[in-house]
């Protein structure tokens, strides 16, 4: 819950993940430096995206990887370049809609602003507004007799969240605004990353606080239960494999940037370790050749007000423990053999697990373990937590999934 309240924003989460790292004993390297072939925890930040792993002592450099694969970003409204705007008596920001949002639940929510900003030196400032700053007012009921038979909202005209009042629209209102807020010079702001955030806190609910609420949930839930499995593996002393933490930016749009599952990013990472080790190409097909990747991303619980949209025979319940995700036609990488790797784990952690198939009259969604799997010819397998309102600014899991997907995870990576 903390982890999550802390990371409204993919840079925010890889920076909170850097620092939980760092107290497990992991350094941070520089892509630019060069790499040496020690043992112990080490990780690299790029934007959004970090990737970190542990190497044993004594692994060599063909010694096979032990892959958990996330992502970082959420669909949300993010603030476009010339953003100063307003009409009629109101001051507006203008959002540009990033991923497949529901655009209802960010309607009469009080909202902050949050990213990062970039310095004319090329460095980078990270803020937080976190607290009450904008807001999506929704038409009254009494201008749309008609809207509880289906609300229609259009991206362009009915997403621009209002910020104060006044005719006049000055523009870098908003980045001054924000350069303030990070305490530099606005003078000094050359380029900006900025997106609306939920203020909401997470919350238990329920009679017995069975249930989670809170943002980001898909998928800062997974990159949360890596981020502790790969340090308490760092502890272990007994691991057999080297455990890597892979969590890429721009999934939810398909994952085509330098810090997306697309790019180069993570085969980079790994062929660099393998070389720092004294490896070389045969070494690196070696390693690759037994490596396993479980992509880890939120599924759809059963919605007992929608049962009929899931399929018949596949009910994943929130609670039950992590799901493993099958499709045939690829849009998860799961097969028999993956299966029973997720199995092994599962049943090594005493944790429950269920599978997830889509009803043969939905289309299927799809995440990085299909893109990971064909780009790095690397075994993948697509698991994840149930939960409810997948890609509402608030989505909903029962409040032990999260644990037990990380055991899950802590006794695949040994």
């Amino acid at each position: 819950m903390t982890f999550l309240a802390d990371s409204p924003t993919p840079y925010h989460a890889v920076a909170n993940a850097g620092e939980r790292l760092e107290k497990a004993g992991f350094q941070k390297l520089d892509e630019t430096a060069a790499w040496d072939g020690t043992s112990g925890g080490k990780y690299v930040i790029r934007g959004g995206a970090i990737i970190a792993w542990y190497v044993p002592e004594g692994a060599g450099p063909h010694t096979p990887f032990r892959i958990i694969g996330a992502h970082t970003d959420s669909p949300n409204l993010r603030v476009k370049p010339q953003p100063d705007m307003g009409a009629h008596g109101w001051r507006q920001v203008a959002v540009e809609t990033y991923g497949g949002t529901l655009l209802n639940t960010w309607l009469d929510r009080d909202l902050g602003l949050s990213g990062r900003l970039t310095l004319r030196d090329g460095s980078h400032r990270l803020v937080s507004v976190d607290r009450p700053l904008l807001r999506v007012p929704q038409l009254a009921i009494h201008l749309d007799r008609q809207v509880n038979e289906g609300l229609k909202l259009d991206r362009q005209r009915h997403m621009q969240p209002i910020w104060g009042l006044g005719d006049d629209v000055h523009e870098g209102d908003l980045i001054r605004f924000v350069a303030d807020e990070a305490e530099v010079p606005a003078a000094d702001v050359a380029g900006w990353d900025l997106m609306v955030h939920a203020l909401e806190a997470p919350a238990y609910l329920g009679r017995d606080r069975e249930l989670l609420a809170g943002p980001r949930m898909d998928n800062l839930l997974s990159v949360h239960a890596g981020v502790a499995a790969l340090g308490a593996v760092s502890t272990a002393g007994d691991v057999e494999f080297i455990p890597v933490l892979a969590a890429f930016d721009h999934e939810e749009n398909g994952s085509e940037s330098d810090t997306g599952a697309q790019g180069p990013l993570l085969g980079t990472v790994l062929e660099r370790s393998v070389f720092a080790r004294g490896g070389g190409y045969e070494d690196r097909a070696r390693s690759f050749a037994g490596t396993v990747c479980l992509s880890s991303d939120t599924g759809h619980a059963v919605h007992p007000n929608y049962a009929e949209r899931h399929d018949p025979t596949h009910h994943p319940r929130a609670g039950g423990g992590p799901i493993l995700k099958v499709n045939v036609n690829q849009r998860y990488a799961t097969d028999g053999s993956g299966r029973a790797v997720f199995a092994a784990a599962c049943e090594k952690a005493d944790v429950p697990w269920q599978t997830f198939v889509s009803n043969n009259d939905m289309p299927c969604g799809t995440t990085i373990g299909p893109i990971t799997a064909a780009r790095h010819g690397i075994r993948t397998v697509d698991i994840g937590v149930a939960i409810l309102s997948m890609h509402s600014a608030r989505e909903l899991c029962a409040a032990d999934d999260p644990f037990l997907l990380a055991n899950a995870l802590v006794a695949f990576l040994k």
